[in-house]
C-alpha cells in the first residue's frame, strides 16, 4: 500500500509541475483549471460506484479496474497531440488515480481500528514526504528533455507495484476461504439480460450520468467563457449552463423519486457529524483550488525560480503535512477525540490563506509565501485526517467504504467548484490587467503572453514587460485568494456541527494497527 501511494504521489507531483508547460505547448495555459475541474468531476462520479464494486464483488476487482483506467490515461497523455486529447486523457487518468488510492484507503480501513485510523492514514500518506523533493527534480528533467516520458515511465512502473499487491490480496482471500473465514456468495440464477439490468440499477447509471454531465456542463463555462467570442453571451456557453443546471435538477429528482438504489447513501445525511465533515471538506477543497492551479506558474513568473524550485515550494504542503499527520494520528489515538483538532486547524488555515492575499503583492520575498504554505500544511493535513475519522466514526465497518466515498464525492465536487472559480477569475482578470500594465510596444502581444507560460518567462526579471506581467499576476492571485478565504470562513460554522465522538468502538477484527 505504501509503494502504491509512493508511485502515485511521485507521478502526480511530476504531472502538476509539468501541466503549465504542457498546456502552454498547446497554447492553452489559461485552461489549466479545466483539467482540474475534469479530474474533480470524474473523481466525484467514481467513488460511489467503486465503493459498491468493492462491497459487491471484491477489493481486488476494483483495484484491477482502476489500474486499467490509470494506465489508459497515462498512455493517452503520453501520446496526445492536442489540448482536447490531453483533456480526454485526464478523464481516464483521474478516474484511475482517484480510484486506485480509494481502493488502498478502503484496505487501510479493513486493517486498522477506528482509534488508530489516523496513524494508519499517516503511514500510507508518508511517501509524499519523499516525492515532494523527487517529483519537482524529475519534472525539471522531463521538461528539459521530453515531458511525454513523465507519463510513459509510469506505464511501466505502476503495474510493478500494483500487481504484487493484487496478488497478495488474492492470496489472503484464498487462504481465508480455505480456513472457512470467507463465505462464498450463492450463485445467481439471473440471465445475462437480467444481470445487466441488475447492475444498471445497482450502480445507478442514470444518476452517475446526470451528475457527471450536470457538473461538467455547469462548471466548465465559468472557466472557458472568457475565451469565447461573445463572452457570457455566446450561445454555446448559455446552452452549457442551462443543460448543466437541468441535469443537476434531474439528478436530484431522479435520486429522490426514481432510483431504487440511489447514487448517494442519503441515510448518512441524517448524521450531523457526516454532514459537518462533508461540508468542511467541500469548502476546504473549494478554497484550496481557488488558487492552487496557477501556483507554480505564479512562483516562476513572480520570483524567477525554475521548475524544480517552484515544485519544492509547491510541495511544502506534502512535506510538512506528511510529518505532521503522525502527530495528529498520535493525538487522536491518545485522546480518543478528534474535534478539538478541527477547532485549531480551521482558523489556522484561514489565517494562512488570508496572509497570502497580502504577500501576493509585488515586492515581498518568497519567504513570506513559504511561511503561509507551512501554516496551510499544518492546518490542511489536520483537517484531512479529522474529516476521514469523522465520517468513519459515524458508520459501521460494512458501510465504511460508502462513508469514505461519500466524503470524497463532496470533496471532489468542491474541488471542481474551486477550479471553476479559479478559471473564471483568471479569464476575467489577467487579460485586462495585462492590457492595463503592459508597455505600449508589447501591448500587441498580450494574447500570446496570456496563453503561454514560456513566453512570460522569456522576459528577464526587471524587464518592463516582465514587471507588467508580475503586476497582472498579483491582481489575479489576490482575487483568487480573497474568494478562497471568504469561502473557507464558512467552515467556522461547519466545525460546530460535528459531534465530539469518543473513538472507542471496534469496527474490525484481526487488525494490523
Amino acid at each position: 500500500m505504501w509503494s502504491i501511494y509512493c508511485v502515485n504521489a511521485f507521478q502526480s507531483n511530476i504531472t502538476y509541475n509539468l501541466s503549465p508547460f504542457i498546456t502552454s505547448g498547446f497554447e492553452a495555459h489559461s485552461l489549466l483549471p479545466v483539467i482540474s475541474i475534469i479530474g474533480s468531476i470524474m473523481g466525484a462520479a467514481t467513488y460511489m460506484p467503486l465503493a459498491k464494486v468493492l462491497n459487491l464483488w471484491d477489493r481486488t476487482v476494483g483495484l484491477l479496474i482502476m489500474l486499467a483506467f490509470f494506465l489508459l490515461g497515462l498512455i493517452l497523455s503520453a501520446t496526445c497531440n492536442s489540448i482536447g486529447t490531453y483533456c480526454a486523457a485526464q478523464v481516464f487518468y483521474s478516474i484511475g488515480s482517484a480510484g486506485l488510492i480509494f481502493c488502498v484507503d478502503v484496505v487501510t480501513i479493513d486493517t486498522s481500528t477506528l482509534r488508530s485510523r489516523g496513524l494508519a492514514y499517516a503511514l500510507t500518506s508518508s511517501p509524499f514526504i519523499i516525492t515532494a523533493y523527487a517529483g519537482p527534480a524529475a519534472a525539471q528533467q522531463f521538461h528539459e528533455t521530453n515531458w511525454r516520458w513523465g507519463y510513459g515511465t509510469f506505464c511501466i512502473v505502476l503495474p510493478c507495484v500494483v500487481l504484487p499487491f493484487f496478488g497478495l490480496l488474492r492470496y489472503f482471500r484464498s487462504k481465508a476461504k480455505k480456513n472457512g473465514l470467507l463465505k462464498e456468495k450463492p450463485k445467481t440464477s439471473r440471465t445475462f439480460r437480467q444481470s445487466v439490468w441488475y447492475y444498471v440499477i445497482e450502480f445507478d447509471v442514470l444518476g452517475v450520468f446526470l451528475l457527471t454531465a450536470g457538473l461538467s456542463l455547469f462548471l466548465l463555462p465559468f472557466t472557458i467563457a472568457g475565451s469565447a467570442e461573445d463572452d457570457w453571451r455566446s450561445p454555446h456557453i448559455i446552452v452549457m449552463l442551462v443543460i448543466g443546471f437541468c441535469c443537476l435538477i434531474g439528478f436530484a429528482l431522479a435520486e429522490r423519486f426514481l432510483a431504487p438504489v440511489p447514487f448517494l447513501p442519503w441515510e448518512l445525511l441524517a448524521n450531523r457529524t457526516v454532514i459537518g465533515a462533508c461540508l468542511i471538506d467541500a469548502t476546504y477543497q473549494i478554497s484550496y483550488y481557488c488558487w492552487y492551479d496557477y501556483f507554480t506558474s505564479y512562483l516562476q513568473v513572480v520570483f524567477g525560480v525554475d521548475v524544480s524550485t517552484a515544485g519544492y515550494i509547491g510541495s511544502i504542503f506534502d512535506v510538512v503535512s506528511g510529518v505532521w499527520l503522525f502527530c495528529v494520528g498520535f493525538a487522536i489515538k491518545g485522546t480518543n477525540r478528534f474535534r478539538w483538532l478541527l477547532w485549531i486547524a480551521v482558523p489556522l488555515y484561514i489565517l494562512g490563506i488570508g496572509l497570502m492575499i497580502y504577500f501576493r503583492q509585488p515586492g515581498f520575498s518568497v519567504g513570506y509565501t513559504i511561511m503561509c504554505q507551512i501554516f496551510i500544511a499544518f492546518a490542511g493535513g489536520t483537517m484531512i485526517i479529522c474529516q476521514q475519522v469523522a465520517v468513519l466514526s459515524a458508520s459501521d465497518h460494512n458501510n465504511a467504504a460508502a462513508a469514505l466515498a461519500f466524503l470524497n464525492v463532496f470533496g471532489n465536487i468542491g474541488g471542481g467548484i474551486g477550479g471553476s472559480i479559479s478559471g473564471a477569475v483568471w479569464q476575467h482578470t489577467l487579460p485586462s490587467a495585462l492590457q492595463k500594465y503592459l508597455p505600449a510596444d508589447a501591448l500587441a502581444d498580450w494574447e500570446t503572453i496570456y496563453e503561454d507560460l514560456e513566453t512570460q518567462l522569456s522576459y528577464a526579471m526587471g524587464d518592463p514587460v516582465r514587471e507588467a506581467i508580475i503586476k497582472a499576476y498579483a491582481v489575479a492571485q489576490s482575487r483568487m485568494l480573497i474568494a478562497g478565504t471568504c469561502i473557507m470562513a464558512t467552515s467556522l460554522v461547519w466545525m460546530f456541527i460535528i459531534k465530539d465522538v469518543k473513538l472507542t468502538k471496534t469496527q474490525t477484527k484481526g487488525v494490523l494497527f
